[in-house]
């Protein structure tokens, strides 16, 4: 017999509770200057309580092949990469209308 999800009721493998966290985020994309004119992509709205960051976090940094972070309830990559965070999140199953980009 398999597991019981303690917030759904579901099975383990039939589990819709992290789909359902992903349609309620609001996300914000924002490019940040630091020192020396360095830009970083900062991702904030995702709830690390119910989404792995750092597992969100580490799919970003391979598919755009940059170095980042996840802390503080925040996804941080070097560079400037607001024109295709939208897209690989949304591939990632975020829907597009939550997706502020600035």
């Amino acid at each position: 017999m398999s597991e019981i999800c303690p917030i759904c009721g579901l099975p383990k493998d039939l589990c819709v509770c992290e789909s359902i966290a992903k349609e309620q985020q609001r996300i914000k994309v924002k490019v940040e200057k630091r020192k020396w004119g360095r830009e970083v992509t900062i991702i904030e709205g995702i709830s690390d309580k119910d989404i792995d960051l750092y597992e969100v976090a580490a799919t970003l940094k391979s598919k755009l092949a940059c170095g980042g972070t996840a802390k503080n309830g925040r996804i941080e990559l070097q560079g400037d990469h607001r024109t295709r965070i939208k897209e690989l999140l949304v591939a990632l199953g975020f829907p597009s209308e939550n997706i502020d980009v600035e």
